[in-house]
């Protein structure tokens, strides 16, 4: 018994998207060749300890290639991530990590404590930390019984 592939209605295969799957997987065609120019690392935002916690992703960069600033209240990371030394002749089939410069800004809170960000980096992730003003703290407070 064979088996017929199912196919909807809005999925008729074209021709065209036929080569293009082909080449693109291809170990020398399609996109292969491309260098990606543009990259944004990933963020994580949370909130830990009455603390803002800013964890981004960057790895092949070192601390040197990292600039961390603050003004006002916007927190702005940049860097730039570049191919491997080029002194290396080889030719390339395929590439897939993502190069280039980048820039993230961030609106932090009117409560945070912008005096005492502290900023870690190891094994790729940069951790910023982001107190928070003990005022804006939530605090409890006892209720007595009379």
């Amino acid at each position: 018994m064979k088996l017929v592939p199912l196919i909807r209605r809005t999925e008729v295969p074209t021709t065209t998207r036929l080569f293009e799957e082909f080449f693109n997987d291809f170990p020398f065609f399609g996109s292969a060749l491309e260098e990606r120019h543009h990259w944004t690392p990933s963020v994580d935002i949370m909130e830990k300890d009455g603390n803002l916690v800013l964890r981004a992703e960057l790895p092949g960069l070192t601390e040197k290639e990292i600039e961390l600033k603050i003004e006002g209240n916007i927190l702005t990371l940049k860097g730039e991530r570049k191919m491997e030394s080029e002194d290396e002749k080889g030719t390339y089939h395929r590439v897939e990590s993502c190069y280039g410069s980048f820039t993230r800004s961030f609106r932090l809170p009117e409560t945070v404590d912008s005096e005492k960000i502290n900023a870690e980096y190891k094994n790729g992730i940069l951790k910023v930390t982001i107190p928070q003003k003990p005022e804006v703290k939530p605090r409890e407070i006892p209720v007595s019984v009379h």
